[in-house]
């Protein structure tokens, strides 16, 4: 790749978390939000708590602090026209039968989607995580992840298929490369980022098959006793195994140095080799943690371009050279994914220097 466009995101690793934003109002400022106050106030049987937003969601889903209670609870918000909170409590179940530390459901209301669940408080691990503590919050993480790839998946679980494989890399062509950067592909382009996509798909799909939570990233791990919280299950599938030990390590918003990410994944298939899991050998799951990792920074790649564009959400994108920073590092470990490479320098990477050039 050109020097030239390596430069542009030559940067330090930064680390920017995304903590809990607290607002203290009534929250009564639509029919929503009086629907939302009267339910957990009936849940309660308390007419006077208020709520207070604990945490902003990428999708449409919101989280509320209960105030003025006995109970230390959260209300789960699920607009029924977006949303659908059986996913949430049926994996719930799963996942807490097996000891995975998951809120506990307190009230729910699935018709109109209202949950009242356990508090696991305020220390996200994307709060708490620095250089000193890393090691023993990840070998927690570590271990909870063992446990949930343990778990036999239920039979009507979806897979991360071919086909959804696909879907998720037309998001980044569709709406970080077309919408956001103004890129369309000629034909030998195209070919090639097809190429790119089975060599990626291809990866995953040869991996062994665990049940996968698909985001099991510091921002959704709760630092509390028992250690980690875990949180946003809902989407989970049959998956790659080495999916979400590349999500705990290479981040959305927190960086670490190659070493330290290498030394985790170690420990992670240690771990998972000790439990039963089918890992394969190790520089093979180095492999597969890279390919499974590039696949996913694309998709959210083309998510954050998503948000930005289409939900009015434009925060997600301040973090995008983390991802690209991501790609150029796993390209140049793997020379199959030279024609990604060559696409970046060619179509992406000037696209965004001349962006920053002007700003």
């Amino acid at each position: 790749m050109g020097a030239e466009s390596r430069r542009v995101y030559s940067v330090a690793p930064i680390r920017r978390p995304l903590r809990s934003v607290r607002d203290a109002s009534d929250a009564t400022s639509s029919a929503r939000d009086r629907e939302r106050l009267a339910w957990a106030r009936g849940a309660l049987a308390c007419p006077t708590l208020v709520l207070e937003r604990a945490s902003f969601d990428a999708g449409f889903r919101s989280y509320w602090r209960v105030r003025g209670a006995d109970a230390q609870a959260i209300v789960m918000d699920a607009p029924p026209a977006t949303d659908d909170v059986r996913p949430w409590l049926a994996m719930g179940r799963v996942l807490a039968g097996a000891g995975l530390h998951v809120p506990a459901v307190l009230a729910e209301d699935v018709a109109r989607g209202f949950l009242l669940i356990e508090d696991l408080g305020t220390r996200g691990y994307i709060d708490v995580l620095d250089a000193g503590n890393a090691d023993a919050l990840f070998a927690d993480a570590i271990a909870a992840l063992v446990v949930l790839q343990r778990i036999p998946p239920p039979p009507a679980l979806g897979r991360y298929d071919r086909a959804f494989f696909e879907r998720e890399l037309g998001i980044f062509e569709e709406w970080f490369l077309h919408r956001h950067l103004g890129v369309t592909l000629d034909a030998r382009e195209r070919e090639a980022w097809k190429a790119i996509g089975d060599i990626l798909i291809a990866s995953n799909l040869a991996q062994p098959q665990v049940l996968t939570h698909r985001d099991w990233m510091p921002r959704n791990l709760m630092h509390c006793a028992p250690n980690p919280g875990v949180l946003d299950f809902q989407d989970a599938v049959v998956g790659p195994i080495a999916y979400d030990p590349a999500s705990l390590f290479r981040d959305a918003f927190v960086s670490w140095p190659q070493a330290r990410v290498e030394g985790w994944l170690r420990r992670y298939h240690e771990a998972a080799a000790a439990a039963g899991l089918p890992v394969p050998p190790w520089p093979r799951f180095a492999r597969d943690a890279d390919l499974a990792g590039a696949q996913r920074h694309l998709k959210i790649l083309g998510i954050f371009a998503r948000l930005h564009h289409r939900d009015g959400k434009p925060k997600y994108l301040v973090d995008a050279p983390r991802f690209l920073r991501y790609l150029l590092d796993a390209i140049a470990r793997h020379p199959e994914l030279a024609p990604l490479g060559a696409l970046l320098d060619t179509r992406v990477l000037p696209r965004i220097a001349a962006a920053d050039a002007a700003a």
